[in-house]
Parts: structure tokens; C-alpha cells; sequence
């Protein structure tokens, strides 16, 4: 059984989940791709669902990087918006909006990005699409 967590750290947790969350969305905005790297943890975890050659869970900082790197090729992705950050104790989370272009083909997106933090770096992501079909034929 977990010991349960005073308010205070509780408070800190979701703090820190805040501040790793944020400082990601911020270098993302900005295309600065040096900080955007620099707050994935080296034991990053991505969650890529859907029926696509993409989709799986890439464990390490390079195999998840590589994998978004494709996917950023395969559909030209363009980020276009951070509608929301949350953040709690355990969990922070980046609903964006992105267009993908491929193929003549131009979709824009709502995307749910679920983040776990540990040492005050993004250490795992689950992606949730909208549209997963749509995504799966982008990625195909």
C-alpha cells in the first residue's frame, strides 16, 4: 500500500509536473528544438497507439525521438496551436492542435499529450489522437 502523501508534497508534485509541462509547450511554440529535447528524461517512454507501422512503445530518448522525427516527416506536422496544460500530482497533459500534410492531403487535429514527470523531466508520454483512423491513414 502507498504511503499517503501530505498536502504540501502533493502541492510540489503537481508544481514540478507544471513547470516540466510548461517549459516543454514553451520551446515547442518557440521551434527551439534544443530545449524541446532537452526536457525528455534519458529513460523517455512513448505510448504511440493506433494500427500503423508507428505505433507502439519506444523505450529511450533516442528510439521515442526517432520515432517522432518520422512521423513528423511522413505527415509534415505543424503545430498550430496549445489550447490547454494541465497538471496534477502524478499526471500533466498539452492538448494541442496540429495540421498534417501528406500526399495533397491537408487534416488539422486535436491531439491529447499525457505526460509523466520524474526528475523534473518529461518521462513518459501516452498520445491520444482525436482521430486515430485519420492519423493511421497519415502514417501508413
Amino acid at each position: 500500500m502507498a504511503t499517503p502523501r501530505s498536502e504540501t508534497e502533493i502541492t510540489a508534485a503537481a508544481e514540478q509536473t507544471q513547470q516540466a509541462v510548461t517549459r516543454y509547450a514553451t520551446a515547442w511554440l518557440a521551434g527551439d528544438r534544443p530545449a524541446l529535447f532537452a526536457c525528455y528524461h534519458q529513460d523517455f517512454t512513448l505510448h504511440y497507439f493506433g494500427h500503423n507501422p508507428l505505433a507502439g512503445v519506444h523505450r529511450g530518448k533516442t528510439a521515442s525521438l526517432a520515432i517522432l522525427a518520422e512521423v513528423t516527416r511522413r505527415t509534415n506536422r505543424q503545430l498550430l496551436a496549445i489550447v490547454d496544460i494541465l497538471a496534477g500530482p502524478q499526471r500533466g497533459a498539452l492538448l494541442v492542435r496540429e495540421r498534417f500534410h501528406r500526399n495533397g492531403r491537408t487534416a488539422e487535429v486535436e491531439r491529447l499529450l499525457t505526460y509523466a514527470v520524474r526528475d523534473g523531466l518529461l518521462s513518459e508520454c501516452w498520445v491520444y489522437d482525436q482521430d486515430q483512423a485519420l492519423i493511421d491513414e497519415f502514417l501508413a
